[in-house]
């Protein structure tokens, strides 16, 4: 997962990992990236992790506006119960991106294998399972909604090793780098 998303980071960049759970992907990051700076939110705190963590609501960011150069969310929309309002505050807190790294539901296979996955990862850790997963689509629209464009969408990221990937890889997985829309002058961000 480091190695998809180190290079879309910018150099030096001070990051924020919204829902970054035991910080390992963070340490892995900053092993191959020390010139970044890595803070972490999540709604449970665990008790050891290798990064700066604070406890926060699942829905307002406790920092301010642009305060963080990205802001990155791995696996996460899918648990919250807001999803479209924690976008809303990734990009309120982001100064010049967020990475996204969660899922894309193709129909009922995908989604009972995506529930599986998400149950055998998280539930020994009392994270919420709700199992809201969407479609492309449905992604498009929200990122559309808070005002942010695609910049890259990388789907295969080999995550698993054959021949788990024909079931577990199978275009479930993506890593967005997205950008905020410039508005013209006078236009309100309403």
């Amino acid at each position: 997962m480091a190695t998809a998303i180190a290079p879309l980071l910018p150099e030096a960049a001070r990051v924020l990992d919204v829902g970054c759970g035991d910080g390992l992907l963070d340490q892995a990051l900053l092993e191959m990236r020390p010139d970044l700076r890595i803070d972490g939110v999540d709604v449970l705190v665990r008790a050891r992790t290798p990064i700066l963590v604070r406890e926060f609501d699942g829905q307002r960011l406790p920092f301010g506006d642009a305060e963080y150069d990205v802001t990155m969310a791995i696996d996460v929309f899918h648990h919250a119960a807001n999803a479209g309002a924690l976008m809303g505050e990734m990009a309120r807190v982001a100064r010049s991106s967020l990475v996204i790294k969660d899922h894309f539901l193709h129909g009922l296979p995908s989604e009972l294998i995506l529930r599986a996955m998400d149950w055998v990862g998280n539930s020994r850790h009392g994270v919420r399972l709700p199992f809201s997963y969407w479609s492309e689509a449905e992604w498009r629209q929200a990122w559309a909604r808070c005002r942010l464009r695609p910049v890259s969408i990388v789907r295969h990221l080999r995550l698993y090793p054959f021949p788990m990937s024909l079931i577990f890889e199978r275009d479930l997985h993506f890593v967005a780098l997205l950008a905020p829309v410039t508005l013209a002058a006078g236009e309100d961000r309403g």
